[in-house]
């Protein structure tokens, strides 16, 4: 039976929505273990719901070894019990509903644990076993099968192949722990078609799919016929990525989809070499939005960025799909970090991304200002690409770190334990509590700039922005009902003449919210050119140094 969905329907509400992304043992400890934890989670929707966002995803929960920070998945119907129980997940669910707020979980099918069930009986029936065939098991090159059956490199660093006592070998595109399925047999479509009903039933509102472009590899297995080390962020044409065969899975997903109430969706972690070959995911008989990873990796330069929106808009336009924007995720530094360190920059990103037509996903603390962790000592590090010569970065702990609610010293309001990674001594100013009510903070940035996109039509919504003239190092685009965002991304302030027009919003603290007049450096505000009382008749801007 499928359980009561209680969010009010909207018509497409994933078009426009802003969806917040909780890593669940770094979000909110419930039980005082030092690990974040389902009733954590339950404890902070309300933040989440005065925060203003549409939906919320959590990434894995499920019962697994932990190899992967839980990308490493054991049983995708359980809950790991560091993370609390399957009625655990369905109060969040469903208090998460109460409150009007979606929820998205994570599932994992390129690849699942070695503690899976399939592949431990694989292991244990040996060469010719029929589960075997779930998986890539091969024999190896060479005369005596020592050498891996291909060339393929790990993104996490070495060999793709792992060999057995018994001499076969096994892909594994990601950690050891972590084996392949292999998609071609039905037996795995079949099974995750299976979970994705389990979970909607359960009432969950949609999936973000990982590693969604890894699922086929090319016939044959073929070598890659080149030295050069991967990169989950990268943009090569390989012949285990964004092969064509992803998209009839994904038309067999999307039927599944359908099939239930509520606009339930499905968001692609796919990196593919081009904008447009990330579209092809979200056609109008597959997913519903794909993550536009082009725009994460662009700098803080106005040129380059005018040309990522414009080339994610365009790309999105003949599939009918939304585009989307992100500038933090759990595998990548933190974009306060990764743009240069300035908070000020970081802030005029954030309302840049909240001013563009489609989809916007925050990641959990950057609505605090959140740096990256850079220092955290080796023994305490738990990213596996960390301990394997050449991977990804090995670095991805330092945006997982456990975030800062209260109080003036680690834990910081965390939960009652000692945090599974250390939290810097410095953050008690960049904690929920100590932002809160204050008009300069960042938090209450996010609040305001979220109000805003949501209550003003012209925000968030179609699949266009119309550039006006700048000058070197400036954005400046008109959206629908006259509002004007504009960047600077220069090292100066530009001053502008003036004319018609308020400043709704601006990055900085402690900015006058008067005459849009002047514009300092690494800022942007967006300003309202109509109102009750004017309207403008010409919103063009020009600038004076």
């Amino acid at each position: 039976m499928t359980a009561q969905h209680n969010v009010t329907p909207a018509t497409d509400w994933w078009r426009d929505a802003v969806i917040y992304q909780v890593y669940p043992r770094s979000f909110a400890d419930g039980n005082g273990d030092g690990m974040g934890d389902l009733a954590g989670i339950r404890s902070r929707l309300p933040h989440l719901r005065s925060l203003g966002v549409d939906a919320v995803w959590l990434s894995p929960f499920y019962a697994s070894p932990q190899a992967d920070g839980g990308y490493d998945v054991a049983d995708y119907r359980a809950i790991d019990p560091m993370f609390g129980t399957l009625s655990d997940a369905e109060a969040v669910i469903r208090e998460a509903h109460d409150l009007g707020l979606r929820i998205i979980v994570d599932i994992v099918p390129n690849h699942c644990s070695d503690r899976h069930e399939w592949f431990r009986r694989a292991l244990a029936e040996g060469p010719g076993s029929v589960l075997r065939e779930r998986f890539h098991f091969r024999k190896g090159r060479g005369q005596n099968g020592e050498a891996p059956p291909n060339d393929w490199e790990s993104i996490f660093g070495g060999p793709a192949w792992t060999r057995l006592a018994d001499g076969e070998w096994y892909l594994h595109l990601f950690a050891p722990e972590q084996p392949d399925f292999n998609w071609e047999h039905p037996a795995v479509q079949d099974e995750f078609r299976s979970i994705l009903r389990f979970w909607l039933d359960l009432g969950v509102d949609g999936f973000r799919v990982d590693v969604a472009h890894g699922l086929v590899k090319a016939a044959g297995l073929p070598d890659m016929g080149h030295g050069e080390q991967l990169t989950l962020l990268g943009n090569q044409v390989l012949p285990f990525f964004d092969q064509d065969g992803v998209h009839d899975i994904y038309r067999t997903w999307r039927a599944v989809l359908d099939e239930y109430p509520g606009e339930r969706i499905a968001v692609a972690e796919a990196w593919a070499p081009t904008a447009a070959r990330t579209a092809l995911y979200v056609r109008p008989d597959e997913l519903h939005q794909a993550f536009n990873f082009h725009y994460l990796n662009t700098g803080w330069d106005a040129d380059s960025l005018r040309a990522v929106i414009d080339e994610s808009l365009e790309a999105m336009r003949p599939v009918d799909a939304p585009a989307t924007w992100v500038l933090s995720n759990h595998d990548v530094v933190r974009h306060r970090t990764r743009l240069g360190g300035s908070l000020d920059r970081a802030r005029a990103a954030a309302l840049l991304m909240l001013a563009l037509p489609g989809s916007a996903y925050l990641y959990q603390g950057e609505e605090l200002g959140l740096p990256e962790v850079t220092d955290l000592p080796d023994d305490v590090r738990q990213d596996p690409s960390f301990f394997r010569a050449n991977g990804q970065d090995g670095l991805r702990d330092g945006c997982r770190v456990p975030l800062p609610w209260g109080e003036a010293a680690p834990p910081y309001g965390f939960g009652d334990g000692t945090p599974w990674l250390p939290q810097p001594a410095d953050w008690a100013p960049l904690t929920v509590q100590a932002q809160t009510g204050d008009p300069d903070s960042t938090l209450e940035l996010y609040r305001t700039a979220l109000d805003l996109r949501r209550t003003h039509p012209g925000l968030g919504a179609g699949d266009a922005v119309e550039w006006l003239d700048a000058p070197a190092g400036v954005l400046a685009f008109r959206r629908p009902g006259g509002l004007i965002c504009t960047v600077n991304t220069t090292e100066a302030a530009v001053t502008l003449p003036a004319r018609p027009g308020r400043v709704l919003l601006s990055s900085l603290p402690s900015s006058p919210l008067a005459a849009a007049s002047r514009l300092p450096s690494s800022s942007s505000h967006v300003v309202n050119t109509e109102s009750d009382r004017m309207v403008a008749a010409d919103t063009t801007i020009w600038w004076e140094e």
